[in-house]
């Protein structure tokens, strides 16, 4: 009983860090074009890539965005700086492969064209990347500022 009463404890305090912002770093399994699951010590967390307009797995364009997010973070340690906000059931944060000053994930697929900056949520950080061949890829109504 003594074990389970520690383990909510430690998933309350887990979650209201994550709610305020903060940061996570854990060996990344990529899900998607703007997903990873980050295998933290005794926890995964599910993080969602802020400001990027990805397609899923089964959409045009999804199984690309997703080989090439594969190929540049699955099973190496990624930080994601966490802005306080969730979608769905993940966490949203910018994320960077290799630790300090490592390579921003979302800026290296929407840089690649294969997938857009979603301006309502980056603040159009990555607009001046985004390619002319990803104008094919959906564009999500949720993307456009308010």
């Amino acid at each position: 009983m003594r074990l389970i009463a520690g383990l909510l404890v430690a998933a309350v305090v887990v979650t209201s860090v994550f709610a305020r912002g903060g940061s996570v770093t854990g060996i990344a399994h990529v899900v998607d074009g703007d997903t990873l699951h980050l295998k933290t010590p005794g926890k995964t967390v599910k993080v969602r890539l802020q400001g990027v307009a990805a397609p899923e797995r089964g959409a045009r364009g999804g199984a690309e965005a997703t080989r090439f997010v594969e190929q540049l973070a699955q099973g190496r340690t990624v930080r994601c700086e966490l802005d306080g906000t969730r979608s769905k059931d993940r966490v949203v944060g910018t994320c960077f492969v290799g630790g300090a000053g490592g390579e921003d994930i979302g800026a290296a697929v929407i840089a690649a064209g294969l997938a857009r900056d979603c301006p309502r949520f980056s603040g159009g950080r990555y607009r001046a990347l985004e390619r002319p061949e990803a104008a094919h890829l959906a564009y999500p109504s949720y993307c456009v500022p308010r």
